[in-house]
């Protein structure tokens, strides 16, 4: 099976379980499952976050995603207990399309890494 079909097959089973299990069913979208994976690295899953606080977190979702792909290194975790990530090398320019492909592979890459899907 090609490389783009297995992608596809593994992110729809993902956005599924995630959907049944924080939107009742209702599909998250790929801002959405980042924001998801910000707070699971965050590892504070019972709080409320403010509007500057929720961006914070999609960076910290990037920079763990792209972590494995060497864009991005675990620096170290502030008072808060917020993590902190310095960049190892710039992302390349990519188009809107090319960042949602790798951003769906670091996912689906991030959730088989922690046993969520196989």
């Amino acid at each position: 099976m090609a490389r783009d079909q297995i992608l596809k097959e593994r992110w729809e089973a993902l956005v599924s379980q995630l959907s049944n299990r924080f939107a009742d069913g209702e599909p998250l979208d790929l801002d959405a499952i980042i924001y998801l994976v910000g707070v699971q690295e965050l590892g504070q899953l019972h709080r409320k976050f403010k509007k500057d606080e929720k961006i914070n977190l999609m960076h910290i979702a990037i920079c763990r995603l792209l972590e494995p792909f060497g864009y991005y290194e675990f620096d170290f975790y502030d008072e808060q207990g917020w993590p902190h990530y310095k960049v190892l090398e710039q992302l390349p320019p990519l188009k809107a399309g090319e960042q949602a492909v790798l951003m769906k592979e670091a996912i689906v890459q991030y959730f088989i890494e922690n046993e969520v899907i196989s």
